[in-house]
């Protein structure tokens, strides 16, 4: 898979498809992170394997990376999503962008003391062979059986939700105070999250000051809450704000919370499909209607 992500990238920088490779490569700390490759001999520097857990689609609406011209990106399935989302809410076009879709077995997780072992968003993944891009590297061995929900609910991040939902009202409080008094507000996971793409987050419009800049629990609830509702029926479940988050804040669980009910109360599944329409600012006389009190 490698070798033929390298040869494909090339293939792409040689004829001028494309000026630049978005892809996971070894960078200066050692580890495995975002590079950008503009020259063809370079993409012998790409890499790809189950280390490579960062969502790069977070730098396709960066202004410096849109400055080296039209771009190929790598994806993983849950990557891929994001693609299909900034396209539906128009802030890509299917010409701005080559999407290289990878087979990904699941990404290891290496916190802790043991060995590692798949991340708990990729337990309850079953579609690892992107959809919606141009080029597959892989093959569809990688793919799982769909997982009913209640399947789905003993496993991974479903599995938490579930342990999370069921706590009483005040134990659900504590939990949520205790995991955001944690929050420094260096909103790496705005800078992670490929869904971020305002170019002035409200918490950084001072005039006037609609959120509590400083790391007080009050403000980190509103910034915290603010944003995932920001994301409703949006967010595609890539784990990229949880992973960037240096307080260990479990946002994916915040996230999944929202992602649940629009998949089961509105049957939406973001990012699932070209052309989808919001989950927000959509009606259909078939809604449910016993949320309203």
């Amino acid at each position: 898979m490698e070798k033929q992500l390298r040869e494909t990238a090339k293939k792409l920088l040689q004829e001028g498809t494309v000026q630049v490779v978005i892809g996971y490569g070894r960078v200066e700390t050692g580890g495995i992170g975002a590079i950008f490759v503009t020259n063809p001999d370079n993409a012998d520097n790409l890499v790809w394997n189950q280390e490579c857990s960062q969502n790069l689609v977070t730098y396709l609406t960066r202004k410096e990376i849109r400055k080296l011209g039209k771009a190929a990106i790598v994806v993983k399935a849950c990557d891929a999503r994001a693609v299909v989302v900034l396209k539906n809410e128009s802030q890509l076009e299917n010409n701005d962008v080559v999407v290289i879709g990878v087979a990904c077995p699941g990404i290891l997780n290496h916190r802790g003391s043991g060995d590692p072992v798949l991340q708990a968003r990729c337990e309850t993944c079953t579609e690892r062979l992107p959809k919606n891009v141009d080029f597959v590297i892989g093959d569809e061995s990688v793919n799982l059986p769909p997982l009913s929900v209640e399947q789905r609910s003993r496993k991974g991040n479903y599995a938490k939700l579930a342990k999370l939902m069921a706590m009483t009202q005040e134990e659900r409080f504590r939990f949520w105070k205790d995991e955001f008094s944690r929050c420094i507000r260096c909103y790496a996971c705005r800078q992670s999250c490929p869904l971020c793409y305002c170019n002035q987050c409200v918490v950084d419009k001072n005039r006037p000051v609609r959120i509590d800049t400083s790391a007080t629990l009050k403000g980190n609830f509103a910034w915290n809450i603010l944003r995932a509702f920001h994301l409703a029926g949006r967010c595609i479940g890539c784990g990229a704000c949880s992973e960037a988050c240096p307080a260990g804040i479990e946002l994916d669980l915040l996230n999944l919370t929202l992602s649940q009910v629009s998949e089961l109360e509105f049957h939406h599944f973001s990012g699932q499909e070209p052309g989808t329409a919001p989950l927000i600012g959509t009606y259909s006389e078939g809604d449910k209607e016993d949320f309203i009190q």
